[in-house]
C-alpha cells in the first residue's frame, strides 16, 4: 500500500520549494499528487505543475462526475478562489507514493478520505516576521504584485494554521525553517520520508 505524504504550512514558509526538491528526489521516487484551482496562474507557474488551472465550470464538471475528493473555497478580494483535490484516474496508492501539499483543512479531509495507514503529514513552520517578509519579496515579482491578497491571506493563515486545528489533526511533528539554510530543512524532510518508507507500520504522528 502507498503512502501520500502531505506538506503544510502557512504561506512563506517555503514549503513549495521543499515540496519541490522532494518530487525531483530520484531516492525517493515520489510521485506528485497536483490540486486543483480557480485562481489565476501566477508569474512562473506552470499548468500540471504546481496546480491544474481551471475555472468554476470546470469544477462543476468534476462535482456532476463524482471526482472530487475534497475543496474549499476563498473570499478573496478577486472573488471566490477554489482549490480542490481530484481523482481523474492518475492516483494509483495500490503501488505508489505520493507527495502533495496544500492546507491544514484539505489534509484533514484527505485524511478522512483516505485514512491514517495513508495520510503522513510533513508540516513546515516559520517565524511570522519571516514569513512577512519573504511574502512581500514574493508578490514584488509578481505582474501585478496583489499586496491586498497577500495581506489578506497573512492574516487568515493565522485562523487557518491555529495551534488547536494542528493539535486536531493529530500533527506532532514539525519543520522549522526560521535561521537555518533551507537546504537543511530539505534534508530532514527526505530523512523523515525514509524512516518511514523503512518502518512497517504507519506512525501516528
Amino acid at each position: 500500500m502507498g503512502r501520500l505524504f502531505y506538506i503544510m504550512g502557512k504561506s512563506a514558509t517555503g514549503k513549495d520549494h521543499v515540496y519541490r526538491e522532494l518530487l525531483k528526489d530520484a531516492e525517493l521516487d515520489l510521485s506528485p499528487l497536483v490540486l486543483y484551482t480557480t485562481r489565476p496562474i501566477r508569474e512562473g507557474e506552470t499548468d500540471g505543475k504546481e496546480y491544474h488551472f481551471t475555472d468554476e465550470a470546470g469544477l462543476e464538471r468534476l462535482r456532476r462526475e463524482g471526482r472530487i475528493i475534497e475543496e474549499r473555497v476563498y473570499q478573496t478580494v478577486y472573488g471566490p478562489w477554489y482549490y480542490f483535490t481530484a481523482d481523474e484516474g492518475q492516483l494509483d496508492l495500490d503501488s505508489r507514493d505520493y507527495l502533495g501539499i496544500g492546507t491544514l483543512e484539505s489534509y484533514r479531509r484527505l485524511l478522512e478520505h483516505f485514512g491514517q495507514e495513508i495520510m503522513v503529514p510533513i508540516y513546515i513552520e516559520t517565524e511570522d516576521g519571516l514569513r512577512l517578509e519573504r511574502a512581500m519579496k514574493r508578490e514584488k515579482k509578481q505582474n501585478p504584485p496583489k499586496y491586498d491578497e497577500m495581506c489578506r491571506r497573512f492574516l487568515a493563515d493565522g485562523v487557518d494554521f491555529s495551534e488547536e486545528k494542528i493539535q486536531e489533526a493529530g500533527i506532532t511533528r514539525r519543520f522549522f525553517n526560521n535561521d537555518r539554510p533551507l537546504t537543511e530543512v530539505i534534508a530532514e524532510a527526505k530523512e523523515y520520508i525514509l524512516q518511514i518508507h523503512a518502518q512497517d507500520v504507519h506512525p501516528r504522528d
